[in-house]
């Protein structure tokens, strides 16, 4: 049983495989949170609550009341009643009032994991099954219901949280705040790790210790953004890569949201996450419910790097599904960097004959091909086809393609609409606006109430429309702008700010009937790039476009950040020209495949028009890439260099479960003068066995003296030592 109740101290115990989370029913039928750590023995420790110790519980001393509970380690704390500390739960009732006071009413355990309604989660599998803790919470007075859900994956240091509401009173109550989870950590010896950037430099890895008060990140965009990912993890101030304590927190959302870690007077931790508060509220009617996201939390007691393949473990199990949840992605090539919106049938179908020949397998055509677009400035929302663009239509283009032997994709941005389009001047109030004052653009564009199912259907029966009239194996879905001026039109003026969400919700409905209707459709994702790299996206699409940042230099950065939390193999990652259209850098080809091999690989360049010497090179890059992928899908990755503390290097491996197999990529950006060799520590291997490097099969080396020792690189396994900036390398170790 991954799950117990001590039926005698009314306490539960939540074991994720090595990992033990205790609460239990205390004083006044409160939930009190005991611990989250490293698996002990016992089942109950409620000593660590601290009854015995001043101001004691109301039963010994309720004069103090409000001094108990505003340090009382509350397991789902609400505003209003003593804690001052950050609640979970804020609400107004019918009289206008702000305060809410959850108390124990029961619970059920079961195995499986349910489905949240409307939402993203993860899932349990025969290979990684899970067991669920239901806590039926309930406010007397306004007869607020409060579900805390909890799942828990054996086989994996993963716990779940999540909250459903219910109004079981006859009287309205409004939700204004309504977090998914809140942890309770006895110290406050930790350092923040969060994934924080911009467009162009997405999650790059910021680390700081805690100090008193509020450490926090969110987003208020509408999207979970490029500026801060809905990830934090909480760590041993000494803990890196290999060894301490580490805490992993992921919203599975992709709005708003907020992750925060207060310090408290007593230097207690108290960690929340859910979503953002800021402008949001729901209001409940009577017999009304409602669903907070999925909040995960990974546990690892070896390091910041053992964290990471746990998430990977478990969203390639457990969150992905489709056609390609296992299986290699098309080698693509977009045209968006090839041509940008200077493209006709003609021009792609150059592309493509000149691609087929060099083992490139998927077309993908990016943005302008359709309405009257030859610019960012029109055209969103009217998905039909450019006829001058694509003389002969699209299933003409799609067939000249196919007989070549390459798949087709396509690129759309179903969540916009333009102000020069047909869609908008039939229904200006399909955009997101507050009447009477100024719309806000960006991009020349508008973002459409996906709240509104007439919305929704309508985009969707366009994209219907094109995808059934020519065969399409791929969608790039596209978001380039936030929200602003959030209301609509639909809704009555108490539930404006429900918009945030519903908003989000609409969403998550198209990209569901999408997948549901066409399966055998590969869909990636993108926002502007990555602003929505999350795990919510990741439960309707393989794979998300990593970033509009493709210089392979800057991906180090942003490919690293990304794998805390990310397995590698939903990284959408390609080769793109050079000199780099953003950057103006110039790096090897060579170099450009080995970074963009990390990820789903494919390319972004006019294959025509590049030198002779790189398009010699691609057909020996794909048979690479093939080679080594499934080691990249299903393999654990290690992290060996680290551009955020020493851009001059950066080292990466992926090895095989069985530990028969390993690959090591290594990158100098940076040539050195009058410096030894630099040696770098393989990681991963089984120490007790012996390895040989591909190109020199005789010559054998323990995995201890790998690990242990390692390996220099100045001219390692071959002819070709690593010479120059911006040169790499890639071994390929097998066990004998």
């Amino acid at each position: 049983m991954s799950i117990t109740y001590n039926e005698k101290e009314r306490s539960f115990k939540l074991r994720a495989n090595n990992t033990d989370y205790m609460f239990k029913v205390i004083n006044g039928e409160y939930l009190g949170h005991v611990y989250y750590g490293r698996k002990v023995p016992d089942e109950d420790m409620d000593w660590l609550l601290r009854f015995d110790e001043s101001p004691f519980t109301p039963e010994k001393n309720n004069r103090d009341r409000a001094v108990y509970l505003d340090t009382t380690p509350f397991e789902y704390p609400c505003f209003g009643i003593g804690d001052y500390r950050e609640s979970a739960l804020k609400i107004l009732d019918s009289d206008g009032m702000s305060t809410c006071d959850l108390r124990y009413v029961s619970h059920r355990i079961f195995d499986g994991k349910p489905a949240l309604e409307g939402m993203p989660a993860t899932f349990a599998t025969e290979k990684s099954p899970a067991q669920t803790l239901e806590v039926t919470m309930k406010d007397a007075h306004t007869g607020l219901e409060a579900v805390l859900v909890y799942s828990v994956f054996e086989n994996l240091d993963v716990i779940t949280r999540s909250v459903r509401f219910k109004n079981t009173s006859d009287k309205p109550i409004k939700l204004t705040r309504a977090l998914s989870a809140c942890v309770e950590f006895d110290t406050d010896k930790f350092d923040m790790i969060t994934l924080n950037g911009s467009w162009a430099r997405e999650r790059h890895i910021e680390r700081a210790p805690l100090h008193h008060g509020k450490q926090s990140i969110d987003s208020c965009r509408g999207e979970s953004s490029h500026q801060n990912n809905p990830f934090a993890a909480l760590c041993d101030r000494n803990a890196d890569e290999d060894m301490g304590e580490v805490f992993g927190f992921n919203f599975v959302y992709s709005g708003n949201f907020v992750a925060q870690a207060e310090v408290t007077q007593h230097k207690k931790t108290r960690f929340v996450m859910g979503i953002n508060p800021l402008d949001f509220e729901w209001l409940l009617d009577a017999g009304e419910t409602f669903t907070a996201p999925e909040v995960v939390m990974v546990h690892s007691d070896e390091g910041i790097g053992k964290m990471s393949r746990i998430f990977h473990d478990l969203y390639r199990e457990n969150l992905i599904r489709g056609e390609y949840k296992d299986k290699r992605r098309p080698i693509l090539i977009n045209n968006w960097e090839a041509t940008y919106f200077d493209f006709n049938t003609d021009k792609l179908i150059d592309i493509a004959k000149e691609a087929s020949k060099l083992g490139i397998e998927m077309l993908v055509m990016d943005d302008g091909w359709f309405g009257h677009r030859d610019y960012d400035n029109s055209s969103l929302g009217d998905w039909f086809v450019y006829e001058k663009k694509l003389q002969g239509g699209l299933k003409h283009l799609v067939d000249e393609v196919n007989k070549l032997g390459m798949k087709f994709g396509i690129w759309f941005e179903p969540e916009m609409v333009s102000p020069d389009s047909d869609l908008y001047r039939a229904h200006p109030d399909w955009a997101i606006q507050i009447k009477g004052r100024d719309m806000t653009l960006c991009r020349e564009q508008y973002v459409l109430d996906y709240s509104r199912k007439e919305v929704r259907d309508y985009v969707y029966s366009m994209i219907k429309n094109i995808l059934d009239n020519a065969n399409i194996e791929y969608i790039k879905w596209d978001m380039n702008r936030q929200l602003t001026e959030v209301g609509s039109a639909a809704l009555p003026p108490e539930r404006q700010r429900e918009l945030w969400h519903r908003y989000v919700l609409g969403v998550y409905d198209l990209m569901g009937r999408l997948t549901t209707d066409y399966p055998h459709i590969l869909l990636e994702n993108c926002s502007g790039g990555g602003a929505r790299f999350d795990p919510g996206m990741l439960y309707f699409s393989p794979q998300i476009w990593c970033s509009d940042d493709t210089d392979a230099i800057e991906r180090l950065k942003i490919q690293h950040g990304t794998s805390i939390c990310y397995p590698c193999s939903a990284m959408g990652a390609h080769i793109s020209d050079c000199p780099n259209h953003l950057l103006n850098r110039n790096t090897p080809f060579k170099t450009r495949g080995h970074v963009a091999m990390v990820g789903t690989f494919g390319y972004e360049l006019d294959v025509t028009r590049i030198p002779q010497e790189d398009r010699d090179m691609i057909p020996a890059q794909i048979e690479e890439f093939k080679k080594y992928n499934p080691l990249v899908r299903t393999g654990e990755h290690f992290r060996i260099g680290n551009m955020f503390e020493d851009n001059t290097w950066d080292a990466w491996m992926f090895v095989a479960n069985d530990k028969s197999e390993a690959l090591f990529e290594f990158v100098q950006v940076m040539a050195r003068p009058n410096y030894r060799s630099r040696r770098i520590k393989l990681k991963g291997l089984d120490p007790d066995a012996y390895y040989y490097e591909e190109s020199e099969p005789d010559k054998l080396m323990s995995g201890a003296a790998l690990m242990n020792a390692g390996i220099n690189c100045a001219k390692i396994w071959g002819v070709d030592g690593i010479k120059g900036d911006y040169s790499s390398k890639i071994l390929h170790f097998v066990r004998k």
